[in-house]
């Protein structure tokens, strides 16, 4: 295989996390008496972190000040709620068993708090990820940022032709493309096949089998 680093994005990619995110963010919109959004709507308003979630999902208008509060309070309650209704999409861990199976490094990068990542991580997938980074205050590791997919190919010690970048948004195709790395999309995440062909990718790919034939046939 051409890749010796196999990096995941979490949230539409190896996770279904999207009811979750939905129930939270209502949650706390009804805390704050603002109204409720659609899970349609969350589904477009994810890819660039809770923060901008918030900054979607508020009423328009919302003073700084008051999405900070909103921001924090989503934060705490979803470190608790993270768990409820989300699941590794269907054949996900056999793929990255494989994987190590195979001696590929694996590891997740996403736009979801550190806490979260982390515990996501030890819940579903215990052991099957070497590194998972995820945000954290006062550092610049938020997609598109290409820091933390560099980060994690300089902690393995491999080079850039030898990493590829597995998401499912934009977020995830622009990220790929400012770290200089190759990056495959998947179809069964929080976006539409015909918007991602839109963006220009030329890797699609629209089931975990399918993935890992994908990653063998590269060379």
């Amino acid at each position: 295989m051409k890749y010796k680093l196999v990096i995941f994005d979490m949230d539409g990619t190896i996770l279904n996390t999207l009811e979750d995110l939905a129930d939270t963010t209502n949650h706390c919109l009804e805390h704050f008496a603002m109204p409720k959004r659609s899970l349609e709507q969350i589904r477009q308003f994810v890819g660039n972190g809770l923060h901008k979630l918030v900054e979607r999902a508020v009423v328009p208008g919302t003073t700084p000040e008051v999405i900070e509060d909103v921001y924090q309070y989503l934060l705490a309650y979803y470190k608790d709620h993270c768990r409820i209704k989300t699941r590794p999409y269907e054949g996900i861990c056999q793929l990255i068993e494989t994987l190590r199976q195979q001696g590929i490094h694996t590891a997740v990068v996403s736009n979801k708090a550190q806490n979260a990542v982390l515990s996501l991580c030890d819940a579903f997938f215990d052991g099957l990820f070497e590194l998972a980074l995820g945000d954290l205050p006062k550092v610049r590791r938020v997609k598109p940022y290409p820091d933390a997919v560099e980060q994690t190919i300089k902690h393995f010690g491999c080079t850039k032709e030898e990493t590829v970048y597995i998401g499912d948004s934009e977020v995830d195709f622009q990220t790929a493309k400012n770290a200089k790395v190759d990056v495959i999309l998947v179809s069964w995440g929080f976006r539409e096949l015909a918007f991602l062909q839109n963006l220009g990718a030329d890797c699609i790919v629209h089931d975990p089998q399918m993935l890992l034939e994908t990653l063998q046939q590269k060379k």
